[in-house]
């Protein structure tokens, strides 16, 4: 009779106990660790653009600032941030950096061409420019497929505006300033980031 109680009492392993059992076993199919994730899906590493010999050097600016006259304070406005950012955004102004007495067409082909990215502000008077429309058209034949290098920016102008040959970029909304700006230097550094990282891995 003894032994018959000891067994009705004798204690069950607790779940806990049961599943770190189960857990342990080297068939367990549960059992994973961050090694064992596909190479694929590991973040790459964020490559750094200011470095020497990287492929931002190869042009002469960053962003190319498609403006119409009328618009110039706000321009400067954001000129002024870009280059004051930790990355020293370099931007083609053209009140700025257009060499006198050059002709505009050269001056403006040359600007869209050794300019990593354009940003287009698209305002009542960019629509009313022939210049700013002319640059637009120049940057969509340097790049047809875009790819992230035109940055449309609308301001002050109705969304059924927007100018048909850009209908298939999606483009920023500056409501605010502030957070326009912001919006602009994330797209250009994330342009920058993708270009220097596609160079690298094409030297591997």
């Amino acid at each position: 009779a003894g032994w018959f109680r000891r067994l009705l009492h004798k204690p069950k392993p607790s779940s806990a106990e049961s599943t770190r059992s189960s857990s342990s076993s080297p068939s367990s199919s549960s059992s994973w660790s961050p090694a064992s994730l596909p190479r694929s899906i590991r973040p790459s590493p964020v490559p750094d653009i200011s470095a020497a010999g990287s492929a931002r050097w190869a042009k002469s600016y960053d962003v190319c600032i498609c403006h119409s006259a009328g618009d110039l304070e706000l321009v400067s406005e954001l000129v002024s941030y870009l280059e004051g950012q930790p990355e020293s955004f370099r931007c083609f102004l053209q009140p700025r950096d257009a060499a006198p007495g050059s002709a505009v067409v050269t001056e403006l082909c040359d600007a869209v061409q050794n300019s990593h990215t354009w940003v287009m502000l698209i305002t009542p008077g960019f629509l009313g420019d022939p210049w700013c429309r002319y640059q637009m058209h120049q940057a969509l034949v340097e790049a047809p497929a875009a790819d992230g290098r035109a940055i449309p920016v609308l301001k002050d102008v109705d969304r059924r505006d927007y100018p048909k040959e850009l209908r298939n970029l999606y483009y920023i909304y500056m409501a605010l300033k502030e957070s326009g700006f912001q919006r602009i230097r994330d797209t250009v550094l994330r342009y920058l980031q993708e270009l220097c990282r596609s160079s690298v891995s094409g030297t591997e």
